[in-house]
């Protein structure tokens, strides 16, 4: 997968995971960007795990698997700056 997907992938998952969090508002293009593509390292750990797929291209199991990490992440983040 090249970096141009990575940045799409990371793009979209990481934008639907702040509007999940209820984050949307404060995050901008580069920040749901990274989201997302640490959201598709962190997930596809998460679903190897559990013998699931893993982030392989665009497509919506990637997707998904980007989605599900984002969240993830995010709500670590939101618990860590709340504690603080």
């Amino acid at each position: 997968m090249g970096i141009l997907s990575w940045i799409i992938l990371g793009g979209i998952a990481g934008w639907l995971a702040s509007i999940v969090m209820k984050r949307n508002d404060q995050m901008g293009c580069i920040a749901n960007i990274v989201a997302g593509v640490v959201g598709a390292f962190v997930g596809g750990w998460v679903f190897s795990l559990f013998g699931g797929g893993s982030v392989t291209g665009l497509n919506l199991t990637s997707l998904i698997v980007a989605f599900v990490g984002a969240v993830i992440v995010l709500a670590i983040l939101n618990l860590v700056w709340k504690r603080s």
